[in-house]
């Protein structure tokens, strides 16, 4: 029977306010978001099943902020004119959730039913002991709060739309759903088509074994493995292939520890080879991947172009005390150059702002990585304690001050303070960190790397391009970057002033302007020197310490020279000498 009813869903991923107040939006975003792929798979399955009776039907509007505008006034009407409707706020990390109030705040005047779900509401329900301000604000609105993952959930969330009758909370955090068989994250075209590269994303897994205490996916996501199927993954693919999509962001945690690894790269090189398609994956690891017998060669077959590492720094101290006692520097090295030598580009994250470092001290170790880790691109970020992670709930339990405004803790602000360093010394040492690692030199160095290994360096340009530029040209941290910022002068945090069109226009044209000037003359400046390295006749004749093959380096380099390494590796050897025995018994 033909459907005479019409449920208007608009599923939105709210960006957040640059120091200016302003939203962060640009032509072309970024990065994909995942969590808006997976409510719209979710929800096209629950308009097949028909979960609101047969005489429903459900229309999906599917909106990322950080390419498209959020028009809370034709969206009304949009929802106004269907027999039922509501807006759901998705994927909403702590720095997007000052954004995500503004946003619920204009629905729900205008009498429009909201839902919220994502890391924030998930997370702080999860760690603290009672709600959040900013999550009980929103409840105070009659915005409904959903604390968990949707899969096999979500239906009564619409059902209880339909009807008017949306409960102040969902909260299925102690029950995790099982990701086999599940509906599969996509989003539509016209949508990835406002992403860089037309990208998209999805999840071949969710939970993480370790206990970082930064982090806050493994007491959103819980710390046992889940896994989609090899059958997944493939309708996953090729449903975004009949789109014309190619390119697809793993956004798993940590994709290594995925037990099932192996059976779907070995489904993906299957794909590439039999239907010819020129799949390329973006993938996230550990340091400990390369010791998993051929993960980093079938990386390569499968079409793995980037891995982003979470390297975090190179103090054994620093990373015990965040309880990311995975990495072992002794590693970092052996890793990074098998990555290289599989010609897939390696990204690290780098914390800065552990308890023992200092503004010296955090230089003296970019330094070293310069020198001495054969990695490609390194971004950085301040230390900080996310709502959700067990930094937060310790500092939360003990009183201690921290930024009351979320819309900083983006990892890109200091929101807590230092026991070494100033606030304006941290800062100093957080610009100076990015700098120093994309010095001129440097760069030249990490495109003779590449040259000398015969992997690419137009990639390298292009990455450090990115990498290099967005700090200083767009005010934003590159992983937030996207092409031609956009701005309106109505997307403007509450409590600031709407700038006049007089001011505001002139000042915006006159800062694009100026923006474009300053990208052109990096890219060239860059374009000179990847000539300069490619057209070298003696390139592939390089040679640093980063690329000197793994022998017998604890005596040579300066990463193992500091106290905390030293104490580190006599630890190891103390193992090594313990288990000697064991291994001459078998």
């Amino acid at each position: 029977m033909k459907s005479n009813k019409r449920f208007q869903l608009v599923l939105i991923k709210p960006s957040h306010y640059d120091d200016d107040g302003y939203v962060i939006r640009w032509w072309r975003g970024g990065l994909p978001s995942n969590s808006l792929a997976c409510l719209y798979g979710i929800t096209l399955e629950c308009r097949e099943r028909q979960v609101l009776g047969a005489d429903f039907d459900i229309d999906i509007e599917a909106i990322d902020e950080t390419n498209w505008r959020v028009s809370v006034e034709d969206l009304t009407r949009k929802i106004k004119a269907a027999d039922a409707g509501m807006v759901m706020l998705v994927g909403v990390q702590s720095n997007q959730f000052p954004r995500s109030l503004d946003i619920a705040r204009q629905f729900r005047s205008r009498g429009v039913q909201v839902a919220i779900g994502g890391f924030h509401v998930s997370g702080t329900l999860a760690m603290l002991p009672e709600c959040d301000p900013g999550v009980q604000e929103m409840m105070e609105l009659g915005v409904s709060v959903f604390a968990g993952e949707a899969e096999g959930r979500l239906e009564g969330v619409l059902q209880d739309a339909v009807k008017g009758e949306l409960k102040p909370l969902y909260n299925f955090l102690a029950d995790l759903p099982h990701l086999e068989c599940q509906p599969l994250p996509i989003i539509p075209s016209q949508q990835i088509e406002r992403v860089i590269g037309h990208t998209t994303s999805f999840d071949a897994g969710r939970g993480c074994p370790f206990q970082c205490s930064f982090c806050t996916i493994i007491n959103v996501q819980g710390r046992k493995s889940r896994r989609r199927t090899a059958d997944d993954i493939e309708a996953v693919i090729r449903g975004n292939v009949a789109q014309g999509i190619y390119a697809f962001f793993i956004t798993d945690d940590n994709f290594a520890r995925n037990k099932d690894w192996e059976a779907l790269l070995d489904r993906i090189i299957t794909l590439r080879e039999k239907e010819g398609w020129a799949l390329s994956f973006t993938i996230q690891v550990d340091t400990l991947c390369h010791k998993l017998p051929n993960f980093i060669d079938k990386c390569a077959q499968a079409g793995v172009r980037r891995c982003f590492i979470g390297l975090e720094n190179i103090n054994p101290d620093s990373l015990l005390g965040a309880k990311k006692r995975q990495n072992k520097i002794t590693d970092y090295r052996e890793m990074m150059l098998a990555w290289k030598q599989a010609k897939i580009m390696t990204i690290g994250g780098y914390i800065i702002g552990f308890p023992n470092d200092t503004p010296a001290s955090i230089f003296r170790d970019i330094e070293i990585i310069q020198n001495e880790l054969p990695i490609d691109i390194l971004e950085f970020f301040f230390l900080t304690p996310l709502p959700g992670s067990e930094d937060h709930k310790t500092l939360y339990s003990k009183g201690v001050v921290m930024d009351p405004d979320l819309n900083k803790y983006d990892l890109d602000h200091v929101t807590a303070a230092h026991s070494n360093m100033s606030k304006a010394e941290w800062e100093g040492a957080y610009k100076l960190a990015w700098n120093t690692y994309y010095s001129w030199e440097h760069i030249e160095s990490m495109m003779r790397r590449a040259a000398a290994m015969g992997n690419s360096v137009g990639k390298i340009k292009t990455y450090v391009l990115y990498f290099k530029g967005y700090h200083p040209i767009e005010r934003v941290h590159p992983l937030e970057g996207g092409v031609l910022r956009l701005k309106r002068r109505d997307e403007r945090r509450p409590h600031l002033p709407v700038e006049p069109v007089w001011l505001f226009y002139p000042r915006y044209f006159a800062e694009t302007a100026l923006k474009a000037v300053r990208w052109a003359a990096l890219a060239i400046r860059l374009e000179r020197l990847a000539y300069k390295v490619k057209n070298d006749p003696q390139r592939l004749k390089y040679m640093d310490k980063a690329l000197t093959p793994v022998v017998n380096e604890v005596d040579s380099l300066e990463l193992y020279k500091t106290r905390s390494s030293q104490a580190f590796l006599d630890q190891r050897r103390h193992i090594e000498e313990a288990q000697k025995p064991k291994l001459a018994a078998r």
